[in-house]
């Protein structure tokens, strides 16, 4: 078994322990141990002193621990997704792709230890010029609670299989699925002690697995503020920091769209996993011609979706992962019924549920049109022309995903003209693969990051410049 976990020491800490509380029911489902910056400290000074040696291992090696690990996710799928499911709220598919990528990622990142790791290099002097990628050393990786296993994963795993040891700072909330979970895999599936270090905490422990002194990579996960933080942290110290943070995505309707399929795309867009994704579609821009029958399909399967306890039978969504959440949800869409917008399906909240909510009749200023959400809540509004698509699409601070359903020439010209990290064609705004790079600009952050093997020995390696001489070069000294 990988999860019999809350009496292992691996979930001690010198901070105590944290519940683990279903948000579905408040049940408390056990402890985790609690890290201190004593903690952290201690944690990274291993690290350190681990990473030379499993970087000097036969890249074989790392590819088997990364295979056993995938091998390991599927295995025990059905036990890691029953705590997704009940710690951080999600339904019974949602948690199913969570367990399918992290295995994903995790033979994805079995190949990276083999591919190659440089170049040579022209030049002007008798020698050989060489660039290697080398492992950076010690990565941190702070992950949120919304997919707490793969938004940690992809960045665990591939930083181990280039060499690295990690020191992993889930979310409390969910630091079962999003924490406990991996290290088991990874201590099943033979890496070596020292690697792999757990340190779930507060905010004084994420200042501290960016500031120890042996890190030298930080891929944090999370809010545009909390991101803008741990920029400013690891920019002091200079280090290279990956930052995956918030979005208003935008889904466009083109003229001529299949309506049906259009918000069918739509409601899953918005309302998957209750809304908490970052790539969840959070605004809705249909042509004028169809926006009246979009906002009514789309109101009409809102209103039929099934919310409730994801572990107690089939539904469409689950709670909110807590009360402050959910106050933040009911407060937006408040604010926009207060500023003129209209509710067409949802609207109220039943604790800790919210339901799937459309708003109709908003403007530029309103909340629900500008702000990130994350919640079930769906805002439409209508557009007259691609060029006033472009402007509406780009009018936002984030810049993570955008879909355009409809005509694919027509698509193609709009996707040229958006500001995205990501464009889907024919598809709505959330989706992620092993193989594929992963961010965005603006306030959704400093690029793709993550993902596929470029991306992934971008970031968890250094460039290291080589030059070798048949003899010693002779100097005019």
């Amino acid at each position: 078994m990988i999860m019999t976990l809350f009496e292992h020491e691996f979930t001690r800490g010198s901070g105590g322990t944290h519940p683990v509380v279903e948000p579905a029911t408040g049940a408390t489902l056990g402890h985790v141990g609690v890290a201190t910056p004593g903690d952290v400290a201690e944690a990274a000074a291993a690290a350190a002193k681990a990473q030379r040696d499993w970087a000097r291992r036969k890249p074989a090696e790392r590819a088997a621990v990364l295979r056993r690990a995938g091998e390991l996710w599927e295995a025990h799928a059905a036990e890691v997704q029953e705590w997704i499911v009940r710690e951080a709220g999600s339904t019974r598919p949602k948690a199913g792709i969570e367990t399918e990528m992290a295995a994903g990622i995790c033979f994805e990142a079995a190949a990276l230890p083999t591919h190659p790791l440089g170049e040579v290099l022209s030049t002007g002097e008798p020698r050989w010029s060489l660039a290697r990628r080398v492992p950076a050393g010690v990565v941190s990786v702070i992950s949120p609670f919304n997919f707490p296993l793969i938004l940690a994963i992809r960045s665990v795993a591939p930083a181990l299989a280039l060499g690295n040891a990690v020191l992993l700072k889930p979310d409390l909330r969910t630091a079962v699925s999003g924490g406990v979970s991996i290290l088991r895999v990874f201590e099943a599936a033979g890496l070596p002690d020292g690697l792999l270090h757990l340190l779930p905490g507060d905010t004084g422990v994420g200042a501290a697995v960016v500031d120890a002194p042996e890190v030298s990579v930080v891929s944090f996960t999370g809010s545009t503020a909390a991101g803008r933080k741990v920029g400013e942290a690891a920019a002091r110290s200079l280090k290279r920091v990956h930052l995956e943070l918030g979005g208003n995505n935008a889904l466009v309707v083109l003229p001529g769209a299949d309506v049906a399929k259009a918000a069918s795309a739509g409601a899953f867009g918005s309302f998957l996993h209750q809304g908490q994704i970052c790539m969840t579609t959070g605004r809705h821009l249909v042509h004028e011609s169809q926006v009246d029958e979009y906002v009514e399909a789309l109101a009409e399967k809102a209103r039929r979706l099934p919310v409730g306890n994801p572990a107690d039978g089939e539904v469409a969504l689950g709670p909110i992962i807590d009360d402050r959440q959910l106050a933040h949800v009911t407060d937006v869409v408040d604010r926009s019924v207060a500023a003129g917008a209209r509710v067409l399906a949802g609207g109220k909240p039943d604790a800790p549920f919210y339901p799937p909510t459309v708003l109709f009749g908003l403007d530029d200023a309103s909340p629900a049109w500008r702000e990130e959400i994350f919640g079930p809540v769906a805002p439409v509004r209508a557009y007259r022309d691609l060029d006033e698509a472009a402007r509406l699409v780009n009018d936002s601070e984030y810049g993570l995903s955008v879909g355009i359903l409809g005509d694919v020439g027509t698509a193609m010209k709009l996707a040229d003209e958006v500001r995205s990290g990501k464009v889907h064609i024919n598809e709505q705004t959330v989706g992620d693969e092993p193989t594929a790079p992963f961010g965005g600009v603006g306030d959704s952050g400093n690029g793709s990051r993550f993902g596929g093997a470029k991306a992934n020995i971008e970031a968890f390696t250094e460039t290291q410049w080589l030059t070798v001489r048949a003899d010693i070069a002779g100097y005019p000294f």
